[in-house]
């Protein structure tokens, strides 16, 4: 029995047409009507593919809401390059609270070359280039965000092996801060906390060795976004004298 109504099933389906056939003999076939159904079907075929392409690309969403954690900390990205030595300077934050994260746990003091290749300079030049066009073409932060996943948005390695000593200090890493007002400095001499803040040794760095010309390269809030162009991204300042003595950051939440 389950084999018979198996077969009238199977038969049923077999006889079932939902398009109206007509007969051969009353269908007239043209040039014109046959390129009519070529560009249809060529038209149908673009729309499927343009309509998977789009259900596979990937787009940024704004969503913006009032913080009610007060009591989780916000992490700080840095990456900076300082043209002095790394024994010379010392970098923290000290907020409103009186608190001083030191950045011995988060940050890395690296001894570079504060001059940059010309591989890295066509980095930063092109760096610079992309916040000019920001500034302009708000809707250019979605292209970088979707190419970020095939190139990387990182200061690249030097490519030359140069003999010459290192004479900046790269700080990069991160720091996780309370979420109160403060600032994150880097100044002359390493810091030493006290009951009323903290102070730095700059006593004992010979004064001939001031030189705050810096280059921000990278400087953000939050977790790592890859291809988001931040606003002090590429930023580079020459220092003319030698009176400029702290590099600060305000931070405000």
């Amino acid at each position: 029995m389950r084999r018979l109504n198996r077969k009238k099933t199977l038969s049923l389906v077999k006889e079932l047409d939902a398009f109206p056939k007509v007969p051969e003999s009353y269908v007239e076939t043209s040039a014109s009507g046959g390129t009519v159904s070529i560009i249809a079907f060529t038209t149908m075929a673009l729309l499927t593919i343009m309509e998977f392409s789009v259900y596979q690309d990937t787009w940024m969403k704004y969503e913006y809401e009032v913080d009610k954690d007060f009591s989780s900390k916000l992490r700080i990205n840095i990456d900076i390059t300082v043209a002095m030595k790394c024994q010379y300077i010392g970098a923290d934050v000290l907020d409103l609270a009186e608190t001083m994260v030191a950045s011995a746990d988060g940050l890395v003091y690296e001894p570079v070359i504060f001059d940059l290749s010309p591989q890295q300079k066509e980095w930063q030049r092109m760096l610079q280039l992309i916040q000019s066009r920001l500034q302009e073409e708000h809707s250019l932060q979605d292209v970088l965000f979707k190419s970020a996943f095939k190139s990387s948005t990182v200061l690249p390695s030097r490519e030359d092996d140069s003999s010459q000593p290192p004479d900046a200090c790269r700080i990069h890493g991160h720091l996780y801060v309370n979420k109160v007002a403060g600032n994150f400095h880097i100044t002359v001499g390493k810091a030493i906390p006290h009951p009323r803040g903290h102070a730095h040794l700059a006593a004992l760095v010979n004064h001939d060795s001031y030189n705050f010309s810096h280059r921000i390269d990278h400087l953000s809030f939050g977790e790592l976004v890859p291809g988001i162009i931040n606003p002090l991204d590429g930023t580079e300042k020459i220092a003319i004298d030698r009176k400029y003595l702290m590099l600060a950051v305000g931070i405000c939440m």
